[in-house]
């Protein structure tokens, strides 16, 4: 092999390429749902502007993992987007989640939408390598996923399997 030519990824490369490549073909013509990110309001002469959700793309939700055609993403905060409204609240974390809501849709979010917010990407490169990036690991050289702060490590190739039949055949009366 002379340096002009690619080297082929073994191991975990191989088996994290193959199973993402696989989800992507079977997601095809799933839904997706909308990235995000808040942006703190700027001051337009010496005026605060209201804060607002960017879209920075869209992906297919799978638990804790959030597909993309480009990246592979762990989960963070999920808000619907919903036009602003004055009401109380009995705590300040709804009003905090009002308020994110109502930035996405200044943001240009369509109402009721869902919006996925401080998901980060997963370094595809290390878990090929071996090495972990939250949420994926490997073990004995096999991608497993952590499906949980608190819950233990299960195979990759699985877990894709289980929530791509959700989001493909969802259960009755889960949307």
């Amino acid at each position: 092999m002379d340096a002009a030519t690619p080297s082929v990824p073994d191991g975990p490369a191989r088996e994290l390429d193959r199973l993402l490549a696989d989800a992507r073909a079977r997601l095809r013509d799933a839904p997706r749902e909308g990235l995000g990110e808040l942006q703190t309001g700027r001051r337009t002469l010496g005026i605060p502007r209201a804060p607002r959700v960017v879209p920075r793309g869209r992906a297919w939700h799978l638990g804790i993992l959030l597909l993309s055609d480009d990246a592979l993403r762990a989960t963070g905060d999920i808000v619907r987007a919903r036009a602003e409204v004055r009401r109380g609240f009995p705590a300040e974390s709804q009003r905090r989640r009002a308020e994110i809501a109502a930035a996405a849709r200044r943001g240009g979010f369509e109402e009721g939408e869902t919006v996925h917010l401080g998901w980060h990407e997963v370094d595809l490169a290390a878990v090929g390598r071996g090495e972990a990036s939250a949420p994926l690991d490997v073990r004995d050289g096999v991608v497993v996923v952590r499906w949980s702060p608190s819950g233990g490590f299960v195979p990759l190739a699985g877990y894709l399997t289980d929530r791509i039949e959700l989001l493909v055949h969802p259960l009755r009366g889960a949307t």
